[in-house]
């Protein structure tokens, strides 16, 4: 099944909740703008996308992604995953994201960096502060966004560091996007253990996915006395059910560039990682990681998603039927998009705000948010899960927007 097939489903299923006709849903479901092209570099041909989904509240929003799997049809689904999230967070964004379809792994620096503004010539008449607004994403970072931002201005001559987000600190980003993903979803955690009564020490965890998000996200939850018990990255896994002194692994990760050969402790798969019996377990890889074929066999209480789409939607039902609270990805992984915005906003404005009042703008929104998708669950009885309640939220702004305008 494709990732987009996921996403009509889901939908098909709260037409009824929120009387949606079946040509709106479809109006809602198509992307508004798809961009493609075939960057040529060094003689190699590499397939790239840019795509919007929605701009209803306003331009698009969504990362670069730099992977082998990219796809129209996961570009096309991460799109409309983006005008969900910054939606449900209130922002003035439509959604978008772009990719190219190769391996960064396999290349130099040089060539990244070819690669980077070639696809800035490709898609330069489509992006800008007031039209479509890129950020880093799976393999791509800061120093992309630097590349993309000189190519841009190179291309329209003059400087207009609101085209897009992620960057250095010395090219107008702000240092609190460098772990901002991982905070949001640590905000996120924190709340839910409130909220559901959970303990608030020794919680164990198990974390698939320790690129930037999930290793930040880790670091934070150890220092707060969770029990870290499981972490892998696409190399494999280590295992300790003791606990795992995650600042050591980092080092190690951080010197070897895996954690899975780290001997201190036991080597774990990435299925023998999903299926540990944990409080809490989050996913911070790709897509499709739980689905029909294992679902059954999740036995963690709680699942986070930080990484976009990790649960099909044949897995959803399983694992709301077992009792497992899922938060999803619209919610548990928006502090990047959020602070994102901040960044954006600064640009655009010229007006540099303290850090620390931006931080607590970052916690104050995602814990509010958290609250506005939990209460959306409990108003609804308890009969849909936070993934819903979350789309609920998200889908009744835009459309709300989309009638003002006519559209719909």
């Amino acid at each position: 099944m494709s990732v987009f097939d996921n996403v009509i489903k889901r939908f098909e299923d709260l037409k009824e909740v929120i009387n949606l006709k079946d040509e709106d849903l479809k109006y809602l479901l198509e992307p508004k703008l798809v961009s493609h092209a075939e960057l040529e570099v060094d003689g190699q041909k590499f397939p790239a996308w840019r795509i919007i989904s929605n701009r209803a509240l306003g331009p698009g929003k969504g990362g670069i992604r730099f992977h082998p799997e990219v796809s129209e049809d996961e570009v096309k689904s991460l799109a409309f995953w983006m005008s969900l999230k910054n939606s449900l967070l209130d922002l003035p964004y439509g959604g978008a994201k772009g990719g190219v379809k190769f391996n960064p792994k396999e290349h130099d620096t040089k060539f990244l960096e070819k690669v980077s503004r070639k696809y800035i010539d490709s898609f330069y008449k489509v992006l800008g502060q007031d039209k479509d607004i890129p950020a880093p994403d799976v393999y791509t970072n800061p120093q992309t966004m630097s590349w993309m931002l000189d190519q841009y201005e190179k291309n329209i001559g003059h400087h207009e560091p609101g085209m897009i987000t992620g960057k250095p600190v010395e090219l107008g980003g702000i240092a609190l996007r460098s772990d901002s993903t991982a905070k949001g979803a640590y905000l996120v955690i924190l709340e839910m253990v409130k909220t559901l009564g959970l303990p608030e020490k020794g919680l164990t965890v198990a974390i698939q996915g320790f690129g930037n998000a999930g290793l930040n996200v880790a670091k934070m939850l150890y220092a707060d006395g969770f029990k870290i018990v499981a972490a892998n990255d696409s190399r494999g896994g280590v295992h300790n059910e003791e606990g795992i002194d995650i600042n050591e692994l980092i080092k190690f990760k951080e010197e070897f560039g895996v954690v899975s050969a780290f001997s201190d402790y036991k080597a774990i798969s990435n299925d023998e990682l999903l299926e540990l019996d944990v409080d809490i377990l989050i996913l911070s890889a790709l897509e499709n990681q739980i689905t029909e074929n294992n679902a059954d066999k999740i036995k963690a209480k709680q699942v986070v998603e930080i990484a976009n789409g990790p649960i099909s939607y044949e897995a959803d039902k399983v694992l709301f039927d077992k009792g497992i609270t899922v938060v999803p990805d619209i919610l548990a992984n928006a502090g990047g998009v959020l602070v994102s915005y901040f960044e954006w906003s600064q640009n655009r404005t010229g007006n540099i705000l303290d850090q620390n009042y931006l931080a607590g703008l970052l916690n104050e929104r995602m814990i509010k948010s958290w609250h506005n998708v939990y209460n959306k669950h409990l108003e609804l009885d308890k009969k849909i899960d936070l993934r819903k309640a979350a789309y609920i939220i998200a889908l009744e702004r835009i459309i709300k927007a989309e009638k003002l305008r006519g559209n719909l």
